[in-house]
């Protein structure tokens, strides 16, 4: 049976590009949200008259960026180009990023009127004197308005983003930034340690000294306390960063995930569909300036730069694309190889904490099993700590191979076995 598809689409455009991202992203440059919407619905037309069959969507995800930066019109448009381009699930999980501060009730129900269904804020902390040093635009005050206005508006299915392991960040600023997030009672929590990546602010200050580097046994300490706290109040670790709730609070959410029989989460769980497409290894498409995809055998991406993904989607001719899903805005390809597909899943897949990699999963795609490729290497991992093997609780007859606690803290010595 062929999975359903997912959709990412990027939204560039930011208020303020912040010092620690290194997303692809522009501040100063809403004078083109009009031109790029435009673009967007005609590279979403383009692909819809590409594909070789009808493509069933079940998620999509506006990701930036700052996508609440569009008008609810906007998304609307951009909506009604998808509903004609693809046949969409009843149920479709409609996710759209936002920063607390750039929402209001009134565009949070014009959101909702376009079919906008779960949102993701750009929290990253509770704490003033840190959302100051990470250029957040927003306090805290702005992020009880934002979630309040999202009631009102009728969303029950919000993510709360946060960062951790931040320059002179303490465990106690983290444990009250966890305790007030979860006063908020999100549906979703997500929680990533912060990275200086090179070639933002943040990374050159830290090579100059300028910026404390952050104590990576500090950030493990406040990885560990959040398990254990998120546990306490209900969430579910599915995931090495992401914790969800479950629908009904009157069952134990864990079970939910130990069916590693089905790549879709049960209804009654509020783990992000989306991002478990990637974690999955499942095909989805791509649409805007920098945006990635994976869907036909080739990962692909598109051009970066707003202006040139404007014009390349306004004066290209149909007659010279005929690889689906490659647009005019393609400017990356890569045909994926048997082996670019197995290092891609482990990666992936061994981020999910409870379904890891089920062998009876891996077997049915490869044609092998995971011991039959990577022999030594599950071996050695298994013997190192870091790697466990137990029976499926549902598919008696086969294996599921997980991260342990330790594998979660040390994952990237894990997955660099598997590239």
């Amino acid at each position: 049976m062929t999975p359903d598809t997912s959709i990412y689409i990027h939204i560039p455009f930011c208020k303020h590009r912040c010092a620690y991202c290194d997303f692809n992203t522009y501040a100063n440059q809403e004078d083109s949200i009009p031109a790029y919407v435009n673009a967007l619905i005609n590279e979403i037309e383009f692909i819809g008259k590409q594909s070789p069959q009808p493509i069933n969507i079940h998620t999509v995800f506006f990701g930036g960026g700052t996508p609440s930066l569009l008008s609810a019109h906007q998304f609307d448009s951009v909506m009604r180009a998808l509903r004609a381009a693809f046949i969409f699930s009843p149920t479709a999980e409609i996710s759209t990023e936002a920063n607390p501060g750039t929402v209001t009730l009134e565009n949070l129900r014009g959101l909702r009127e376009a079919g906008i269904n779960r949102i993701s804020y750009g929290v990253q902390s509770a704490n003033m004197e840190e959302l100051r040093m990470l250029e957040r635009a927003h306090n805290f005050f702005d992020v009880i308005e934002a979630v309040t206005n999202s009631r009102k508006a009728g969303f029950d299915n919000l993510n709360l983003d946060l960062i951790y392991g931040l320059p002179e960040q303490t465990l106690q600023t983290w444990k009250t930034t966890l305790a007030r997030i979860v006063e908020l009672n999100p549906e979703h929590i997500s929680a990533y340690a912060l990275t200086l990546e090179h070639g933002t602010p943040f990374g050159r200050w830290s090579a100059k000294g300028l910026l404390p580097i952050p104590d990576p046994d500090l950030a493990a300490d406040m990885y560990e306390y959040a398990e254990e706290f998120l546990a306490s109040k209900g969430y579910m670790h599915y995931e090495i960063s992401n914790w969800a709730k479950n629908k009904d609070e009157g069952k134990r959410m864990k079970d939910e995930f130990k069916n590693t029989s089905s790549l879709i989460p049960h209804p009654s769980s509020f783990a992000c569909r989306h991002n478990l497409q990637y974690w999955h290894s499942l095909p989805y498409l791509a649409f805007g300036a920098g945006a990635h995809g994976y869907a036909n055998g080739y990962r692909y991406s598109n051009v970066l730069r707003i202006k040139t993904y404007i014009e390349r989607l306004s004066t290209f001719q149909p007659s010279t694309f005929n690889d689906f899903p490659l647009s005019p805005a393609t400017v990356n390809q890569h045909k994926q190889s048997v082996e670019d597909d197995i290092s891609d899943y482990m990666i992936n897949n061994l981020r999910l904490i409870e379904a890891g990699i089920s062998d009876s999963d891996f077997k049915s795609r490869f044609g092998r099993g995971l011991r039959d490729v990577f022999p030594q290497e599950v071996e050695e991992l298994i013997r190192d700590g870091l790697l466990e093997c137990k029976t499926s609780e549902v598919l008696k007859t086969s294996e599921v191979y997980r991260l342990t606690k330790r594998g979660r803290l040390l994952g990237n010595q894990v997955f660099v076995r598997f590239v």
